[in-house]
């Protein structure tokens, strides 16, 4: 009689070193946001130019993005756990750097090296996951608790900023990363396992520079294009890009120890989740510069209390994710991950009905319920993504479910961004009230935030005029960045239906054949029935 193949269980000791873990997976989302308030007493401090500024704010992201998949490759090779540590004393080091930086060009150096001790920290933390929870149901659960604290140290990041700049010194905003970084090196080696892959070969140092020199120009090309419109520096860095990435992936086919095995896109559960997962994230950033916007510059709330409001979704979502793992039990994953874009689909539509005059109530339930469908399709995909890889590949699955992420929001904040913008400014073309300077004419007519800056200079009434035009054309924008939206969750409600139909995730002990098939290893195969037959997890 032949015996079914039993992962074991996850304990205890497993169970609160996946709580270690959570440490500085929510410090690094949270360090994506949390310069949003600090900036304007950076500003005053350090005198920045326009330049350095942006710098300080984006080299972060930048960075980060462009090593994902660089660090999720060499922890394969060198230990996760032990490039987890690594990463986190390369984090708090630039935690101290940053907080006490005595001038831009240092501040903006320790922002970069706090990028790469991010991009180290976030597939490390996935990785190791997978290898911790050889259940399926355990890992789901731990996925989806995972994503969870992704989303919400994001959403927490502004929060928390505010919060610390009522108190201290902007410094304050990175030297809270330094205690959760010395319990994470003292915890760690005693409650995490390490695991790397077995018989990984070299590091491949030219691919691992075609993959910087890929992501790095495509992340800033798009998010230089949707902040300041078409220049031609950012249209070079994406053709630049482009290029690259078809070096890399060239590279990777010929190379004797290549860091991406691309078989793994042949498989529809993985290439099918990081298709979905793009669209998912392409929603949630892309939309969310207009909801704190709309919260600041059209309802006039502080920033610290627009940020307290805008946890509301976040709160309202909490517990999806948990949730989805365990609906996962009994109905096919495409299918939830479907429901999730419908249900996103109808937050977006619900988003439509927000006037420049409607309460702060229309906005919030909106946002709530496409971020629930959103945090669903999420924490399922990261599963999916994570058992359709081998387990000696899990830090580079765990990178490229972490960069599609990234490239997902860069193309959202460029597609929704312009067509928010493009709506705004055609409905300001013939709104302003006659008479005013052309400067002002000109500031108002290009973005709300100058809008709301030219009425303050002008008397009551043209000011008021102004004003009122300028939030109603922003609502305007709005709403066809929802429509938008709105269109790109049904095609991730198709892309799932079919790309993602009877996608399963196997035991993390299983390894996957490039048709997306699993075997247990010798003793247990033959109870799996015949040769590339699925296994299917409860």
């Amino acid at each position: 009689m032949s015996r079914t193949h039993q992962p074991p269980r996850a304990g205890r000791r497993e169970w609160i070193g996946f709580a270690v873990l959570m440490l500085p997976l929510l410090l690094v989302s949270m360090d994506v946001s949390v310069l949003y308030f600090a900036v304007p007493f950076i500003s005053a401090e350090l005198r920045p130019t326009g330049t350095q500024q942006l710098w300080i704010l984006d080299v972060y992201g930048f960075v980060l993005a462009g090593l994902l998949v660089t660090a999720g490759a060499l922890g394969d090779r060198i230990g996760r756990r032990r490039l987890l540590l690594l990463g986190a004393t390369a984090f708090g080091a630039a935690s101290v750097l940053a907080a006490y930086a005595d001038g831009p060009a240092t501040l903006i150096a320790a922002r970069a090296a706090l990028g790469v001790g991010g991009a180290t920290l976030m597939p490390s933390t996935l990785a190791l996951v997978r290898a911790m929870f050889a259940d399926p149901r355990q890992r789901g659960t731990a996925v989806g608790i995972w994503t969870a604290a992704l989303t919400g140290g994001v959403a927490l990041g502004p929060v928390l900023s505010g919060v610390l700049l009522e108190h201290f010194w902007w410094g304050s905003v990175f030297l809270i990363n330094i205690p959760a970084m010395l319990l994470l090196l003292l915890l760690a080696p005693a409650l995490v396992p390490e695991s790397r892959a077995p018989a990984a070969g070299r590091f491949d140092l030219v691919g691992a520079a075609l993959s910087l020199g890929t992501l790095l120009p495509l992340v800033y090309g798009l998010k230089e294009l949707t902040r300041d419109g078409w220049a031609p520096l950012p249209g070079l860095t994406l053709v630049a890009g482009v290029a690259l990435g078809a070096l890399f992936l060239w590279r990777q086919r010929v190379a004797a120890y290549p860091m991406l095995d691309l078989a793994l896109f042949r498989r529809p559960a993985f290439g099918g989740a990081l298709a979905v997962n793009v669209l998912a994230m392409f929603a949630m950033v892309g939309f969310a510069i207009f909801t704190t916007q709309h919260l600041q510059s059209v309802l006039g709330l502080s920033p610290l209390r627009a940020a307290l409001w805008s946890l509301v979704p976040s709160l309202a979502v909490g517990g999806v994710a948990p949730a989805a793992t365990a609906l996962a039990r009994r109905v096919p994953r495409a299918y939830l991950i479907g429901a999730g874009f419908a249900v996103a689909a109808g937050g977006f539509a619900v988003l439509t009905r927000v006037t420049a005059e409607s309460g702060l109530w229309v906005l919030l339930v909106g946002a709530s319920v496409y971020a629930a469908g959103l945090v669903l399709v999420m924490s399922l995909v990261t599963e999916l993504v994570l058992g359709a890889a081998p387990p000696r590949r899990a830090g580079v699955a765990s990178a490229l479910a972490e960069s599609s992420s990234e490239l997902g929001g860069a193309l959202g904040m460029a597609v929704l961004g312009s067509v928010g913008g493009a709506v705004y400014r055609r409905e300001m073309t013939d709104a302003l009230p006659a008479g005013l300077p052309g400067d002002a004419v000109a500031a108002a007519r290009e973005t709300l935030g100058g809008a709301v800056a030219v009425a303050q200079q002008l008397p009551a009434g043209p000011g008021a005029a102004v004003l009122h035009a300028a939030r109603v054309a922003f609502a305007d924008g709005l709403h066809a960045a929802a429509l938008a939206g709105a269109a790109v969750m049904v095609l991730g409600l198709a892309i799932a239906l079919t790309a993602l139909r009877g996608a399963t995730v196997p035991p993390a002990d299983a390894e996957c054949a490039p048709d997306g098939s699993t075997a247990q290893g010798a003793p247990d195969s033959a109870a799996q029935g015949a040769p590339g037959a699925p296994v299917t997890a409860a």
